[in-house]
Parts: C-alpha cells; sequence; structure tokens
C-alpha cells in the first residue's frame, strides 16, 4: 500500500521551520534513521525547506531521534570575518568548518558520517538504491562513475528512490531500507540533469567545495512517500558512464558480482558471517551487470527491460520451471 505524508515539509511556514530548528526541535525522518536538528543559519533552513519539501511534516514534539544534529555559525571573529558553519552531530565535531554559505552540503555530508558510523544493524553497501514497485535495484560503483546521475534520472523516469549513498540491507529480512536524502550532483551533472527533466528541483550551486561543484536533486513525492515501504534486490548493476560511449550491458560471474559488492561496502568488515551471508544471498538471487553507458535514456532502457526479465525468471521459479 502506497503512503502518503499528511503534511509535508514544504507546507509549513519557514519562519516555523526556523523556530523549531532554533530550539532544537526540527526533526526529519529519513527511513532508515530520524534526526534533530538545532540550527540557527537562516539560509541553511531555506534550503531544507526547498530540498527535503516533500518529505513529512514532524511536530516539534516528536521525540526520539536517531541523531541529535547541530548546525552552527562559527564562533568569536568568525561569526564576523569569513564567517563559517560547524557541525555537531551526538556531542562529536567530525569535520573542520565550512564556509557559512557552505552549510547545506556540511550537513549533508555530516549526516552520511553518522549514519556510516552508528547503523550497524544493517549491511551498508555504497551504492544507490531505486525501485520499481517494490523490485530494487542496487547500483554500486566509485566517484566519477555516473551513479549519482544514473540515479536521479531514474528517480524522474519513474523509479523509486531509496537512497543514492547507502544500500541499508537488513540481514534479517533480505530487504533493502529507504535512506532518503537529496541527490548530490556534481560538476557536469547538474546541468544534465537540469536538461533531463523539467520536474527536477534543484537547490543552489556550491563551487569549489572538497567534491567540487555541488548542487542537490529534492526527492520527489514518490520516493517520500515509500520511507518506510522496502523493497526486495531483484537487479545488481555496476554503471559506468563513458562520454559518446555505445551501451554495452554483460553478465557477471557471481563471484566477481560478490566481491565487488561486499567490499564497496561501509562495514562489510565489520560484521563478519552477517554480512557476507547477507550479501552472498543478494547475489544468488539477483542477476549482476556491468553497464557501460554514454546516454542516459538508454541505460535507463536497459534496466526497465533486465527487471523485466528478472521478474519473468521469478516467476518461472515460482513455478517450478528452469530460468
Amino acid at each position: 500500500m502506497k503512503e502518503t505524508a499528511s503534511v509535508r515539509l514544504r507546507e509549513q511556514p519557514l519562519h516555523a521551520l526556523s523556530r523549531q530548528a532554533d530550539r532544537g526541535r526540527l526533526y526529519l525522518d529519513q527511513g532508515a534513521a530520524r534526526l534533530r536538528i538545532r540550527s540557527s543559519v537562516k539560509g541553511f533552513i531555506r534550503n531544507l525547506h526547498l530540498l527535503y519539501g516533500a518529505f513529512p511534516y514532524l511536530p516539534a514534539d516528536t521525540g526520539f531521534a536517531d541523531h541529535h544534529v547541530e548546525l552552527r555559525r562559527g564562533r568569536r571573529l568568525r561569526a564576523l570575518i569569513r564567517p563559517q558553519s560547524r557541525f555537531r552531530t551526538d556531542g562529536q565535531e567530525p569535520f573542520e568548518p565550512f564556509p557559512l554559505h557552505g552549510a547545506l552540503p556540511l550537513f549533508e555530508w555530516g549526516i552520511n558520517w553518522s549514519f556510516a558510523q552508528r547503523a550497524n544493524q544493517y549491511i551498508l553497501l555504497h551504492s544507490g538504491v531505486l525501485a520499481r514497485a517494490d523490485q530494487a535495484v542496487i547500483m554500486a560503483a566509485p566517484p566519477g562513475s555516473g551513479k549519482s546521475t544514473l540515479a536521479a534520472a531514474m528517480m524522474l523516469s519513474g523509479f523509486r528512490l531509496l537512497s543514492d549513498e547507502f544500500g541499508v540491507l537488513d540481514p534479517n529480512s533480505g530487504q533493502l531500507l529507504p535512506m532518503l536524502k537529496p541527490v548530490a550532483l556534481k560538476n557536469q551533472s547538474v546541468d544534465v540533469i537540469r536538461a533531463f527533466s523539467d520536474q527536477a528541483v534543484i537547490g543552489p550551486l556550491f563551487i569549489g567545495t572538497r567534491k567540487g561543484d555541488v548542487a542537490h536533486l529534492a526527492p520527489n513525492e514518490t520516493s517520500t512517500d515509500g520511507l518506510h515501504r522496502p523493497a526486495r534486490p531483484a537487479l545488481v548493476i555496476f554503471p559506468a558512464f563513458e562520454a559518446g560511449a555505445t551501451l554495452d550491458c554483460r553478465l557477471m560471474a557471481g563471484e566477481d558480482a560478490f566481491a565487488h559488492l561486499a567490499f564497496n561496502s561501509f562495514n562489510y568488515h565489520l560484521l563478519g558471517p552477517i554480512g557476507f551471508h547477507a550479501v552472498a544471498d543478494v547475489i544468488a538471487a539477483c542477476p549482476a551487470y556491468r553497464l557501460r553507458f554514454g546516454q542516459l535514456e538508454a541505460a535507463i532502457e536497459q534496466i526497465r527491460s533486465l527487471l523485466d526479465e528478472a521478474d519473468r525468471n521469478t516467476q518461472r521459479a515460482a513455478q517450478g520451471h528452469p530460468k
């Protein structure tokens, strides 16, 4: 059953959200984690209002949160001269200060760090995850592969985004859980996604960050309405963008896919047999492909075709027929 947010964050007046944040009582539900935010950085709250606008609004008396985070201005002279933003989570300050105007990317990277450090009840694959209905596509690849751009385009083409950063695999159920945040687009990807769809809601461009020029794509309502809707692994993709390349899709051997997926993980090495068996079950259940692409539309159509084939094979297996 599709969930629908009764009240969305964007429906709240900006001044009301600012007041909650100033008091440390602004909450965000990202699916696998809930945040409690304190901040008086006005530009940050405006960006949050835009990029998390489709998320459910949580009242100030919500209570429990997995992570307590604070984003504040620099102190003393740094409040006036070349002002800074500082990020704290549960009493720790894991990063050096950013320029004040870079509060949003600091927040996004800080949340990634916090979740990766603490959510060890899950296997945290370093991958994007999207779903068609409840069929999940796991996309694992190193930076610069075009993974985030492809994930953004898939969301804008009707797929449900679960995460751009984390494949949150529950070892007990074998399902993937949403850990939903804006998609971080870097450098040329920003203009590529602007041109791809007029439905893209993209925040401001932050120039010259530690990861290049960065802007964030807001998750759409299809994605935020599924915040607590898991998906079953159906397909593993290792994408690689190459300008001008002809589409090339190749099935991988199971042992190669296992190695690439397991070791492209935030915490596999910590979980021992639990992580091994969970990833092995994914590879046993899902075909895995290397996908080289030069055009987003062709890559998305290929992924749809692979999902159709995986669905047919699942139905044959359920009927007792060989694949």
